[in-house]
């Protein structure tokens, strides 16, 4: 869940200079890999991502291998596939054709299911879920709807480094220009401190901060104006600091216990905490850009199609391409009830990091971010891929 940014001539001749070792160490220090829109939430106490050597093997399946398959629902999951498969070609023009009924005989027949295994943590992975929002707002400043929903800055500077050296294939470097240098982009506090003064584009005004900081974790959602009509808005880009997750923080701090740590509780938290608000919100250095999208669209994924509700999962792209059937074995929030569905791999997020670790997607609304703020256990995953290619071997392309 990305247009890169106009280069100027400054910048370009900055670039062109970036030959010595230690710089381009210094620019891998202060890179991350993109959040591509939108970007799913990661549960409120996952650590971030810390780097490794984690590699993914994958190890051949049957179909009968896979728990629930035998009583899986498959017309949802091929209609989710379909949308967004058109990596796979024949196999996509086929999917968008088969009758009622022969779901499970298409996918039997064309893929074979391939166990995802992590070098460092075994097929055992985290899931959590994420959903759109619907947050209150208004297209102008009032009293009550005072915390802006911002654009692209026009000063955020997007820097392909793969340009630069092919080790950094996939990383970008986000920030502004100051003089002749390009330093780190502002952080959550420094744009919030800002305030007027920052120059970025304000698509719309919430009346509360909290809901506008799970908007950004969500990275899409929708305001509902004064007047009941919606505004869709979905990722644009993000400032380039990484994420720091709020519920960590509070429970690190002795604020809350592990137990209460779900979206739910940090929003209580937050309600009776108004003081403490903004120095926790400010944990998180990171900060996402919106961009106003169709209202009929849908939320859109990282792959550019719209997400379907509970059969679109982010993934890590890294060892999961996206646009592939991925069949997930879990359970239901707070729940020992099986959850074994086959979804389509359509997003990504900066927080799923890792050969086994994903993040289901809940839908619209209240119902689904009660799902999603609870959803935080663990599952396996096998990736669908088909018969007579290879597998992927390393890390997937972006």
């Amino acid at each position: 869940m990305n247009a890169a940014s106009p280069r100027t001539t400054k910048i370009s001749r900055m670039m062109t200079h970036m030959r010595s070792a230690a710089l381009l160490a210094i620019l891998m220090a202060a890179c991350a890999t993109p959040p591509p829109p939108p970007v799913p939430a990661p549960c409120p106490v996952c650590p971030a991502p810390k780097p490794d050597a984690e590699a993914a093997r994958y190890e051949p399946r049957a179909f009968s291998d896979l728990p629930g398959w035998g009583n899986a629902q498959l017309g949802p999951s091929l209609r989710a596939f379909a949308g967004g498969c058109a990596r796979f070609k024949k196999l996509c023009d086929a999917a968008k054709s088969v009758p009622a009924g022969e779901e499970r005989s298409f996918f039997e027949s064309n893929f074979i299911p391939y166990a995802l295994v992590s070098t460092t943590t075994g097929d055992v992975g985290l899931v959590t879920g994420y959903y759109e929002p619907i947050i209150d707002g208004s297209r102008a400043a009032t009293p009550q709807y005072r915390f802006p929903i911002y654009g692209v800055p026009p000063d955020l500077v997007v820097v392909d480094l793969g340009t630069v050296a092919p080790e950094t294939r996939g990383l970008r470097l986000r920030g502004r220009v100051e003089g002749r240098r390009i330093v780190p982009y502002y952080t959550r506090g420094e744009i919030d401190a800002r305030g007027d003064s920052f120059g970025a584009p304000i698509i719309a005004w919430s009346a509360d901060p909290v809901e506008l900081f799970f908007l950004q974790i969500q990275g899409s959602g929708q305001v509902r104006l004064e007047n009941g009509e919606r505004i869709r808005v979905g990722f644009a880009d993000q400032n380039g600091h990484p994420y720091r997750s709020l519920g960590r923080y509070l429970v690190e701090r002795g604020e809350m216990q592990l137990e209460h740590a779900s979206m739910q509780g940090i929003k209580a938290w937050a309600s009776a905490n108004p003081q403490k608000l903004q120095d926790a919100l400010n944990q998180n250095p990171s900060y996402v850009f919106f961009r106003e999208l169709p209202a009929n669209d849908g939320p859109i994924g990282a792959l550019s199609v719209p997400l379907h509700a509970e059969y679109s999962l982010a993934v890590d792209r890294r060892f999961v391409p996206l646009g592939a059937p991925v069949y997930l074995a879990t359970t239901y929030p707070l729940s020992n009830q099986p959850l074994e569905r086959l979804m389509a791999a359509h997003d990504t997020g900066g927080a799923i990091r890792g050969v086994a670790r994903s993040d289901f997607y809940w839908g619209t609304g209240p119902e689904a971010g009660s799902h999603a703020g609870r959803m935080r256990q663990q599952g396996r995953m096998w990736l669908l891929w088909p018969k007579g290619e290879p597998p992927p071997s390393g890390p997937a392309a972006p």
